[in-house]
């Protein structure tokens, strides 16, 4: 698959699709309580963007996962399937929400804390956090992948944390995934060279213990094989002339 140069309309529906996404999240957060279930969480979502929003939600049978969202709760890296499993007081959660309207999508993905979490999961969750924030704001004409993908882990390892490396960003448009992966390590000056009109995710996924992750028996759930807790922060975004424009960001956010 070639990496797409999107054009003015492209990205008018996509930064519509972007919007909604964040909306989403807005929407789901007073809700990420203890007591709610991951599938009550998902069903919220799921009626919000059908019949509110009049969109769809994009994982809802994507190669079969069964889900409208997904929700990965503390040492679950990413895919996590919502179930009748209840949150608990403590508890971090990374909601995944990616919507398709006219056709373009919006994918972005925060972390939520459940009550008083611990001193380590909050590191953990600004870490990762700011981990999307160096890669965004490096994004411009002539950066390469390679330099973004960099810096992230960088930052990672000098806040004694690890970088996933078996799941990425990735370019978004039409497709749910598209070409370039967008990888959260890398060496300075390698990788793709960024042109006006990309758009893709940046997604980092951060450990708080060791790099390495397994998946589950159900084909979708991505857990540290350590049991360390895991963070994930993610927004979709078009390099512009100058820099980059962020599609999901949520209203009154700011980077």
């Amino acid at each position: 698959m070639q990496v797409t140069i999107k054009t003015a309309e492209e990205i008018k529906k996509m930064r519509t699709a972007g919007r909604l996404a964040g909306d989403v999240l807005t929407m789901i957060e007073p809700h990420i309580q203890a007591g709610i279930s991951t599938d009550e969480l998902d069903k919220l979502c799921h009626d919000y963007i059908v019949n509110v929003q009049k969109a769809i939600p994009a994982p809802l049978n994507y190669h079969g996962f069964p889900k409208s969202i997904c929700t990965s709760v503390n040492h679950q890296v990413c895919h996590g399937i919502p179930s009748d499993k209840k949150l608990k007081k403590g508890d971090i959660i990374n909601v995944d929400i990616t919507v398709i309207k006219n056709g373009y999508h919006g994918d972005t993905s925060r972390m939520f804390h459940v009550g008083q979490t611990s001193a380590q999961a909050q590191r953990l969750c600004n870490v990762a956090y700011d981990c999307m924030k160096i890669g965004i704001e490096m994004v411009k004409p002539g950066i390469r992948l390679g330099d973004i993908g960099h810096a992230i882990q960088r930052h990672a390892e000098s806040s004694y944390c690890s970088v996933v490396r078996e799941y990425c960003g990735h370019g978004i448009g039409q497709n749910f995934h598209e070409d370039p992966q967008v990888l959260h390590y890398g060496r300075p000056g390698t990788g793709l060279e960024l042109r006006q009109g990309m758009t893709f995710t940046i997604e980092p996924m951060i450990n708080l213990g060791k790099r390495q992750v397994k998946q589950l028996g159900d084909n979708w759930t991505v857990i540290t094989k350590d049991r360390s807790l895991s963070a994930q922060w993610e927004h979709t975004l078009l390099v512009t002339e100058s820099g980059f424009e962020i599609f999901t960001l949520r209203e009154g956010d700011q980077l």
